[in-house]
């Protein structure tokens, strides 16, 4: 206690409340996440599926398809088989991501976010083989070059799809369940149909999605719905 001027004054001064540092707070900016190669994993489409979406899960696939005046011209090789040995009628393609199920508008997303980072590229004819099961009885080989490896890789991994088998890159051209017997003479009889099928070169310059119940031997079901163009960066 303190004495000036006959008052009392204590000797214990407040000290000052400490100055709070200026604050730099403010809204946070919304900048884009990094485009991710997703991992493979089953959910990885269906967690991109549109709310509004009431469509049921159903089977899909990703095909590469052949510039229209290869597709012509392999389906009249599939036309001579199928008059040989029956079998459904199917559109010429390589599948680049074998099936999956999603709704259809979660796939359609993945579809075009997976070939944006996709160039075109070149597939090449290496030989005529058969198969051993219904959905791959006759089929062209093709090279299993860098460029077709990797643009199925990139594709599968967007849809989080894991292959049970190495990917074999080919062209089907007759589905069915045929006799060892019956499957050679089909093989041969491609080659009688188009003697320079072998060393075709063709460039890939869309991927298409399609519905493939593969339960459906008949593919009366099977359904082309969405095709997106490759563009060369």
């Amino acid at each position: 206690m303190l004495l000036l001027g006959g008052k009392a004054y204590s000797s214990i001064a407040l000290a000052p409340s400490p100055r709070s540092p200026p604050c730099h707070c403010h809204s946070p900016r919304l900048t884009p996440f990094p485009r991710l190669r997703l991992r493979p994993h089953r959910r990885s489409v269906s967690a991109r599926m549109d709310l509004t979406d009431q469509s049921p899960e159903e089977v899909y696939s990703v095909w590469a398809l052949p510039p229209a005046p290869v597709r012509d011209r392999l389906r009249r090789i599939m036309e001579g088989l199928r008059a040989a040995h029956g079998g459904p009628a199917f559109e010429p393609h390589a599948t680049v991501v074998g099936d999956f199920r999603s709704h259809r508008s979660a796939a359609i997303e993945v579809l075009r976010t997976a070939a944006a980072g996709v160039q075109p590229y070149t597939a090449r004819v290496t030989g005529v083989a058969r198969g051993s099961f219904f959905y791959q009885c006759i089929y062209l080989l093709l090279e299993p070059t860098l460029e077709v490896v990797t643009a199925s890789d990139h594709c599968c991994g967007h849809f989080g799809y894991k292959r049970k088998t190495p990917y074999m890159p080919h062209v089907s051209l007759l589905y069915g369940d045929l006799t060892d017997e019956e499957k050679e003479e089909a093989r041969k009889k491609v080659e009688e149909l188009d003697k320079d099928i072998c060393g075709l070169e063709f460039e890939i310059s869309e991927l298409a999605l399609y519905r493939t119940d593969t339960a459906d031997k008949s593919l009366e079901s099977w359904e082309l719905v969405e095709v997106c163009h490759l563009e060369k960066k």
